[in-house]
């Protein structure tokens, strides 16, 4: 017994390695501080001799905001204002806000996560007359003076009347609270009054370190026509550059295919107003599952798949146009699914001439393709250019596909997600643990549980001081460690040892054993008793 018992208690006890269990509790009451610099110049002709004396300056807002009894927002803006450089106004001089723009990036390049807003005077003519706020493609935006400020006003009233303008140009370029909400969806619930941000966020993909992307032709009759892509061209012309600038955020892999006998699963009406077959709106979800069962999917991968469908229609169903609800036609003919991907109709009939020979050659013109695709996958990806106030010019975002202003965007969005999913299951892992006594634990949970705690931290501690590059690699590295925690083999149900399992195990290996020496203790101590009453006698 005194071998055994302590024997077996050791062989049958569950291993609990160390978690930081109070550093866990500290992170489920998330308190978040996004802290964004804004630097504002001031151009020639804008401020007094007496105002510039008084420049450089420096002024830090902040704007809290409570999300949930667990969650909490705060974002300060420290806002640093100067005069501008003799280099600075030469660039200022330029005949386009475009040249300006780009004039000014050569000089310096704004760190990411950073705004750079020059007031140019009102007798500028680099903006058109109903446009006072242009925004670049880089980080810097043009913000000329107001009618009503003229030179000669004091700088407190010259800076009251910016701060409005400059925290639009905010909102625009940098984060905004309608997107960090957006993006603790899967930490809190939505305010159901924001039907937008709940849209966005439904269509977007969850934020992932890797994505698949698959570019399909469906060629539902190849006796009717050849079709020919340059594929591999046509991503390295379009797509590569927007997956090359969004490295920073995940890694992304392309792959192609061509379909052949590959049919939409709903057939398209014909209108003879028209002269075409249409598909209207709510036909649209039925179109995907039939479809998706011949891409195919890519069972050594686990990151989420981008499908982006190219539908060819045959000579009987051609021209083949997409109707919204409205029943007016669709400008791209294209459509996309929330998480999921898109589809384009790319019609042929033009080929179809009276002394046509099928199979038709023809070469599908992947510029006009492309263009639909990318937008899509700016769209799924969470690259969401808000709506401009009033006054702005937003300049498109070049041949990269993304703005520099745009990326910074999506990587606080991500950022912020990725903090508030690991938070979410690292919780939870620990409230299991914490709830079943008789899980095991092993080193390798503790470590990676370790791991995404620290991360975690540190990702909040770089949001706190503005350095969005680090807080995005931090909070990635924290979501990565969270998961191989929660979802770690050795945490299956069958490898638990719970404490019923052991009686209805050992109970009957023991018992038998226990009754004859369980007899044999109560015979000693009863021969023990009864030679103590003996001895008594005796001296009595």
């Amino acid at each position: 017994i005194i071998v055994g018992v302590p024997l077996w208690w050791r062989t049958t006890e569950t291993y609990r390695a160390w978690l930081p269990v109070s550093q866990i509790n500290e992170l489920s009451n998330l308190q978040l501080q996004l802290s964004a610099e804004v630097e504002v110049v001031f151009a020639r002709g804008t401020v007094t001799p007496e105002q510039q004396k008084k420049v450089p300056l420096t002024q830090i807002q902040d704007e809290e905001h409570t999300v949930d009894e667990d969650t909490a927002l705060r974002y300060r803006y420290e806002t640093k204002y100067r005069t501008a450089t003799i280099m600075e106004e030469d660039a200022l001089n330029q005949p386009t806000a475009a040249e300006a723009d780009l004039s000014l990036h050569t000089l310096s390049e704004s760190p990411c996560g950073s705004l750079v807003v020059y007031v140019i005077p009102e007798s500028s003519s680099l903006l058109p007359e109903d446009m006072d706020v242009y925004v670049g493609q880089r980080r810097t935006a043009l913000l000329r003076i107001g009618a009503q400020m003229r030179v000669g006003k004091t700088l407190d009233q010259l800076l009251a009347h910016l701060e409005p303008r400059i925290k639009q140009v905010l909102q625009v370029m940098s984060f905004s609270h309608t997107d960090i909400s957006a993006a603790l969806s899967d930490r809190v619930r939505l305010s159901p009054g924001n039907k937008e941000s709940i849209a966005d966020s439904m269509r977007t993909f969850k934020s992932s370190p890797g994505y698949e992307i698959t570019f399909s032709l469906l060629n539902p009759d190849p006796k009717s026509h050849r079709l020919h892509w340059d594929i591999e061209g046509a991503v390295q012309t379009y797509i590569q550059p927007l997956l090359t600038k969004l490295a920073s955020v995940a890694n992304f892999s392309i792959d192609s295919q061509t379909l052949y006998y590959a049919m939409l699963g709903v057939n398209p009406r014909f209108d003879s107003s028209l002269s075409a077959y249409t598909l209207h709106s709510d036909s649209l979800a039925h179109v995907i599952n039939p479809v998706e069962a011949r891409l195919g999917s890519n069972a050594a991968s686990s990151n989420p798949v981008l499908n982006f469908l190219l539908y060819v229609p045959d000579a009987h169903h051609s021209p083949l146009y997409i109707h919204d609800r409205k029943k007016q036609e669709v400008p791209s003919n294209a459509f996309h699914s929330p998480r999921w991907g898109g589809i384009m109709v790319y019609n042929v009939n033009g080929f179809y001439g009276p002394e046509a020979v099928f199979p038709v050659d023809v070469n599908i013109n992947m510029a006009k393709v492309m263009g639909v695709f990318l937008a899509q996958l700016r769209l799924l990806l969470g690259v969401q250019s808000s709506t401009a106030p009033s006054g702005f010019l937003v300049a498109p975002c070049g041949s990269n596909g993304l703005a520099d202003w745009e990326l910074d965007r999506l990587m606080w969005s991500r950022s912020v997600e990725n903090v508030a999913t690991a938070t979410t299951t690292i919780t939870s892992l620990a409230q299991l643990l914490e709830q079943i006594g008789n899980i095991v634990i092993n080193d390798n949970i503790a470590e990676q549980v370790s791991s995404a705690v620290t991360s975690l931290q540190l990702a909040v501690a770089e949001l706190e001081t503005g350095n969005l590059r680090f807080a995005l690699q931090y909070s990635k590295e924290a979501i990565l460690a969270s998961e191989r925690a929660f979802f770690d083999p050795s945490l299956l149900h069958l490898l638990y040892f719970p404490d019923d399992q052991k009686f209805a195990i050992y109970i009957p290996l023991f018992l038998p054993m226990c009754v004859p020496i369980l007899l044999s203790l109560l015979k000693i101590v009863s021969d023990a008793r009864q030679k103590r009453r003996e001895k008594q006698a005796k001296k009595d």
